[in-house]
């Protein structure tokens, strides 16, 4: 038996075929365009989206020894999608999560005193991130496709709602709670749609989707509309989420940090939703088809991986991403040098949106070198802050690590990491690991897998980094370039 998992993120789409033994047996990739029609403006177009599903899919099953079974759904979150319930046709391109047009709404209602209500039911912060503020947008800005939301003519929902209205040719209208608890408009504790929070973005609650378990059979893939497939749609989960699942975060206290652009921590905190003075965002991480919720303390941090290619294209002092590890090998430290990547503003747990990019402890022996070496100390710091944040207000304890994405193949980087937190880090075989936890609750929807407990006998180890001594005092003159690096811009 196998699984197909849809990975539609913000600039792609993978598609896995994934063995009973965790391996995936084939694979396909399709990039999709990018849409910045104003400054800080980011869109897609829910089409091209669909079409890169189909091609990648197509191409994963092309080359898989056999016909999956069934079919896993993850997603960038919080993009804004609309389209036509019957012909299924978008009338305006999706506002992408890295959308910043909703700024002024957000100060608007943050300044009318709505913030510590929205925390308190979302587990969030009014920002532009969010799907509501960009709904709320769209209500204000384009009234002909809002029109159409308040007729009942179109649908609202995020990535994984739309691709499951194409796979079924429009019959069900759905999102799971990981993807509905970044929305904005879910109450984390009640696992519902809020009305009062659909009243204060001006969102029709009965546009919005039903929300369905994160795994167990939704319903089926057309075959006149999917590649001749009809098999189960059953899991549905946010990008982050899904990894946590696909790293087999499944008890309280594990922790995964996805490497990426910028880098997202999440620990499993179980059945309670812990609610952060820190910074950090309380979401939801998986529904279970009994109606019960886990939740995540998750720490988003805006640039890691971007610093490194900031490196290589901004400044061209490394022909490539990979070369940053042997060349930051070639200095046994940064020479003092600290470098703050806030070069949009300061994520978790500090939460600066006026904050810049700021290197100090430049001399006249500075290299290149210690550049890039302070830039892979920065990520690492910049994760220590997030979890230490995260195990104090969850009051669990941290054994390890888990690792993914792009920047976890630099071993200079898990050194370092693992020499900040004090604990082992450890980088699995398989690293798509967002694919992989949507394929995963599929399979464990249908059986494929009878237990997360069997899931978790499927994950394999690629390289494990135990901790060497910890550079408190570098950590510390790390929090006072944090400090220097906020309220830069007006």
């Amino acid at each position: 038996m196998s699984v197909l998992a849809i990975d539609a993120g913000t600039t792609g789409v993978t598609a896995l075929v994934v063995g009973r033994n965790g391996d995936v047996l084939a694979r396909g990739y399709q990039e999709f365009q990018q849409h910045f029609p104003q400054p800080g403006w980011v869109e897609h177009a829910p089409e091209e989206i669909w079409q890169a599903t189909l091609q990648a899919c197509r191409e994963a099953l092309d080359g898989a020894p056999e016909r999956p079974t069934c079919l896993g759904i993850t997603n960038q979150r919080e993009t804004a999608c609309l389209w036509d319930r019957r012909s299924l046709a978008s009338p305006r391109r999706a506002i992408v999560w890295q959308d910043r047009r909703s700024a002024a709404i957000c100060t608007e209602l943050a300044e009318a005193g709505h913030g510590p209500r929205v925390s308190e039911l979302t587990g969030l912060r009014l920002d532009p991130y969010f799907t509501a503020t960009k709904y709320a947008w769209l209500a204000r800005h384009d009234e002909r496709a809002w029109h159409g939301v308040e007729e009942g003519r179109i649908a609202l929902g995020t990535v994984d709602s739309y691709l499951v209205a194409r796979l079924t040719a429009g019959r069900r209208h759905v999102t799971d709670a990981s993807n509905a608890s970044r929305t904005l408009l879910f109450d984390i504790t009640t696992g519902r749609w809020s009305p009062q929070l659909c009243e204060l973005f001006g969102v029709p609650e009965a546009a919005l989707p039903e929300v369905v378990p994160s795994y167990g059979v939704i319903d089926r893939t057309d075959p006149a509309t999917f590649l001749g497939l009809d098999i189960p749609i059953a899991g549905i989960a946010g990008d982050q989420q899904a990894a946590l699942f696909g790293q087999t975060c499944h008890a309280p206290g594990d922790v995964k940090c996805t490497y990426g652009t910028g880098s997202f921590v999440l620990i499993n905190t179980g059945d309670e939703p812990v609610r952060s003075e820190a910074g950090l965002l309380t979401t939801v991480a998986w529904g279970a088809p009994d109606g019960s919720l886990t939740y995540a303390l998750e720490g988003s941090i805006f640039v890691t991986g971007a610093a490194v290619q900031w490196l290589r294209d901004g400044l061209g002092i490394i022909g490539a991403a990979g070369e940053s590890e042997p060349i930051a090998r070639t200095v046994p430290d940064s020479g003092g040098v600290v470098f703050v990547p806030a070069l949009t503003g300061l994520g978790a747990p500090d939460w600066d949106p006026t904050a810049r990019g700021t290197i100090l402890g430049l001399t006249r022996g500075t290299t290149r070198a210690h550049l890039v070496r302070a830039t892979l100390e920065a990520i690492a710091f910049e994760v220590r802050d997030v979890i230490d944040a995260m195990t104090s207000e969850a009051g669990l304890s941290l054994p390890l690590l888990k690792v993914d994405g792009g920047a976890s193949e630099n071993g200079l980087l898990c050194e370092l990491q693992a020499a900040q937190l004090g604990v082992p880090v450890e980088r699995p075989r398989i690293s798509e690991t967002t694919a992989l936890g949507a394929a995963f609750l599929a399979g464990l929807g249908t059986g494929v897998w009878a237990s997360t407990a069997e899931l978790a006998g499927t994950w394999r180890l690629d390289a494990r980094y135990d901790p060497g001594p910890r550079d408190d005092r570098a950590h510390a003159r790390w929090r006072r370039a944090v400090e220097r690096a906020k309220g830069w811009a007006d």
